[in-house]
């Protein structure tokens, strides 16, 4: 029998592909969608393939139902705020859906007296202010959050932790490091720089990439490799037990610099300057995010397979596609 998966954010930018990927495996997929406010670009084509429900995940009544209709045998709670920056501004909302949300997936489970899996996928932005002698961040790694959106994914992870030993829940948890590619919107750092060089080439911009932060360093994995990590580690990982997930190898490391260098030379249009503007500057930065993933690799044999060059490859060609066509 074809296993029922319940994904929140399933028009997100890990949603969506995580939906393709339980498609290919003959799933039946459910995704939660906001009646007039979700955005339906990145499921487009599979529209017709998805059993659709209309739920704000910060309405208990509306998740309880969806529970009812779906009753999931997994479910992928990915439905988040998650950009950065947007946070400071709006710290409660980013609470009410980041921490509220999740409490309804929690509670709902609860009083249907069900009992799916449920992956709460957290963040490495929750450890903040990691020292050099601290790398790489491991599970145990001091949590020293920098934003409110780190603050709102830390109550999320903890109260998934709470269900699991007060409850006996089967709450998976994992903290992901930076995921990258086609989908992701142009808010964040690799889309932002793939974006405005696509519109430099169409001659929509001056020959100059603007920035905040450049020097701060990362672990980058393609967003393909992050999604089978999700099913694999919903499938195969301990509840109640934390996972970090994503690329830790050496080579994998980059700035932010040195990954606006390597989009310029995929670029045709040469001589393009970066220029730092203060608008874009967080309060506080998070200078180091670099993930030791063993646990997890150890239990799973998972590892990423795509490699970096693809993952800006994608991200630009993506965005050449939206900016050419005047999609965006």
């Amino acid at each position: 029998m074809a296993e029922r998966i319940l994904i929140s954010g399933i028009t997100g930018f890990a949603g969506s592909h995580l939906a393709e990927l339980a498609l290919k495996k003959n799933c039946i997929v459910y995704g939660l969608k906001r009646w007039n406010l979700s955005r339906l670009r990145n499921v487009h084509h599979m529209m017709d393939k998805i059993i659709w429900i209309d739920c704000d995940i910060t309405d208990y009544v509306g998740v309880k139902k969806a529970l009812e209709i779906a009753k999931p045998d997994k479910i992928f709670h990915l439905a988040a705020e998650s950009f950065v920056s947007v946070s400071w501004n709006h710290p409660s909302h980013y609470m009410d859906v980041n921490y509220k949300g999740t409490v309804n997936f929690l509670e709902a489970i609860k009083e249907l007296k069900i009992n799916p899996r449920l992956l709460i996928p957290g963040s490495g932005e929750e450890y903040g202010e990691v020292f050099e002698e601290e790398l790489p961040i491991n599970e145990k790694t001091i949590l020293r959050p920098v934003n409110p959106y780190a603050v709102t994914k830390i109550a999320q992870d903890l109260i998934g932790y709470v269900y699991f030993r007060s409850y006996g829940l089967n709450v998976v948890r994992v903290r992901t490091f930076n995921h990258e590619g086609p989908r992701r919107d142009n808010v964040f750092g690799i889309p932002w720089y793939a974006y405005q060089i696509a519109r430099i080439e169409e001659g929509l911009q001056e020959p100059v990439i603007k920035t905040g932060h450049t020097g701060d360093r990362r672990n980058f994995t393609h967003i393909n490799d992050i999604v089978k990590a999700y099913w694999i580690a919903i499938e195969k990982c301990n509840p109640g037990e934390l996972y970090l997930i994503g690329s830790d190898e050496n080579e994998k490391i980059y700035s932010y610099k040195e990954i606006i260098e390597m989009l310029l030379k995929l670029s045709h249009v040469k001589g393009i300057k970066i220029e730092q503007d203060p608008k874009y500057i967080r309060p506080t930065a998070v200078p180091r995010l670099i993930g030791d993933t063993s646990k997890f690799r150890n239990l799973t044999n998972w590892k990423p397979e795509i490699p970096i060059d693809k993952i800006l490859e994608d991200t630009l060609d993506y965005w050449r596609y939206f900016v050419k066509n005047k999609l965006y």
